[in-house]
């Protein structure tokens, strides 16, 4: 009998053990999903900054961004990191989510890059323009056409504007809407096309120095459009994720962000 009581108290020891080390290395360890440019490449660098912390960083890549708020919601990921805040909203809208953002750290200058047509002097009546066919990205692409007087969009649609919304098109624009992922490789059918920062570094396109016109650094678009590091409400306080922002804004990042994407990707102040 002392020996079973001593063989049972061993295993009740040795699982408090096993157990106390586990939640201990919950504590050190990361998962956090991305995008793979520029946000996958990014947290490769942040890994480095974290390891010096004592912790570790998983890297899940998605290719299809609305994949990545699922997964966090369900669990499947601590924190991720390749959205703005208006699609972040738009998401817990549509979804009943509760994901919050803990940090803005970078924006990525949505570009029009030509396509058949070279230039905007060469747009001809009726010439087909593509945009990102998800809510708030079709907005903001829209609101950059606006910019360059290409057409007007009825002031009351702000971030949800449709192609419903353009009140004046001069050119008699066809805008074209089509799945973000999808748009650099329409170039080649359409005269020009407004693409996601992300998608055009992918495409090997930088908008600093490709595109046609592109969302200025002092703009609105800049603030509001800012990339985020998402997690679930509740979670806005825990302390490695509080650590993972501090490795994300840490110098040695925000150097590898400007010597890797030349103006493509903006470190936020």
């Amino acid at each position: 009998m002392k020996k079973i009581l001593a063989y049972a108290l061993i295993a009740i020891l040795s699982f408090s053990l096993l157990a106390g080390c586990s939640k201990s290395a919950d504590e050190k360890k990361i998962v956090i999903g991305a995008t793979p440019t520029p946000h996958g490449e990014i947290l490769k660098i942040v890994k480095d900054v974290l390891a010096e912390e004592g912790y570790e960083l998983e890297i899940k890549e998605f290719t299809e961004y609305a994949q990545l708020n699922p997964a966090l919601d369900s669990g499947d990921l601590e924190a991720n990191y390749f959205q703005h805040q208006p699609y972040l909203d738009s998401y817990n809208k549509e979804n009943n989510g509760k994901l919050v953002s803990i940090a803005a750290i970078h924006y990525e200058p949505l570009g029009l890059y030509p396509g058949k047509a070279a230039s905007l002097e060469e747009l001809q009546d009726g010439a087909q323009i593509a945009v990102p066919n998800d809510t708030t990205n079709e907005a903001r692409a829209l609101l950059l056409l606006e910019t360059i007087g290409l057409i007007k969009i009825d002031p009351d649609a702000g971030l949800e504007a449709t192609v419903m919304d353009i009140i004046e098109n001069p050119k008699n624009l066809v805008i074209v809407e089509i799945e973000a992922a999808q748009l650099a490789r329409s170039l080649s059918d359409v005269e020009m096309a407004v693409i996601n920062g992300n998608y055009a570094l992918q495409a090997g396109l930088n908008a600093a120095t490709d595109a046609l016109a592109k969302e200025e650094q002092d703009s609105l678009a800049a603030e509001t459009y800012a990339n985020v590091v998402a997690v679930r409400e509740g979670d806005e306080n825990n302390k490695k994720l509080l650590a993972l922002v501090d490795a994300l804004k840490s110098d040695k990042v925000r150097e590898f962000i400007a010597d890797k994407y030349q103006g493509a990707v903006v470190v936020m102040d």
